[in-house]
C-alpha cells in the first residue's frame, strides 16, 4: 500500500506537468490555465453540491431502515470526482470527470463494496482496544478475551509511596 500511495505523490504530478506542457503548447498557456481555474470551480461547486445530496440519500436510507452501503459508495465516488476536479492537473480532471459517469459508478460499487468487505473482515476490533488507540486508562492488554490491570511502580496520587 505505501508503495502505491508513493507513486502516486510521484507520478502523478510527473504526468500532470507533462499533460500541461503538451496541452499548453498546443492551445496556450492562458486558455490552459483557464481551463484548469475553471474546472477547480467546477469541482468545489461540485463538491458542495454532492456532498449534500450524497448526505441526504445516506440519511433517507436510514430513515427506511436501509442500510445505505450503495448510497454511501455512490457518494463517495462524487466526493472523489469533485475532489480529484480539483486538484490542479488535467488528468485528474479527467478521472473525475470518468467518475461523474453513473455507469462507471455502478460499475466500480461492487469493486469497493468488495474491497472493503475484505478488509473489514480481516480487522478485529476488541472492547478496550482499537486501532491506532491506547487502551483506557488502567486497562492492559487483552488476553483470552479480557483486560488485565496494568500496575504502575510509582503513583503521584499516593503520598504513601516513595519514589
Amino acid at each position: 500500500m505505501f508503495r502505491v500511495i508513493f507513486l502516486a505523490f510521484v507520478l502523478v504530478p510527473i504526468i500532470e506537468i507533462a499533460v500541461l506542457i503538451k496541452v499548453g503548447g498546443l492551445i496556450g498557456v492562458l486558455p490552459t490555465l483557464g481551463l484548469v481555474i475553471g474546472i477547480a470551480i467546477f469541482g468545489t461547486w461540485l463538491l458542495r453540491q454532492q456532498s449534500l445530496q450524497a448526505l441526504r440519500k445516506v440519511q433517507s436510507a436510514l430513515n427506511r431502515g436501509e442500510m445505505p452501503a450503495g448510497e454511501i459508495v455512490d457518494g463517495f465516488f462524487l466526493v472523489l470526482a469533485a475532489l480529484l476536479m480539483v486538484t490542479p492537473g488535467l488528468v485528474t480532471d479527467a478521472l473525475g470527470f470518468l467518475l461523474l459517469v453513473p455507469s462507471i459508478r455502478m460499475a466500480l460499487g461492487p469493486l469497493v463494496q468488495r474491497w472493503v468487505m475484505s478488509h473489514a473482515a480481516k480487522t478485529e476490533f476488541s472492547e478496550f482496544q482499537t486501532p491506532g488507540r491506547n487502551p483506557p486508562r488502567g486497562k492492559g492488554p487483552i488476553i483470552d478475551g479480557e483486560a488485565h490491570e496494568i500496575k504502575p511502580r510509582h503513583s503521584l496520587d499516593d503520598p504513601d509511596q516513595k519514589q
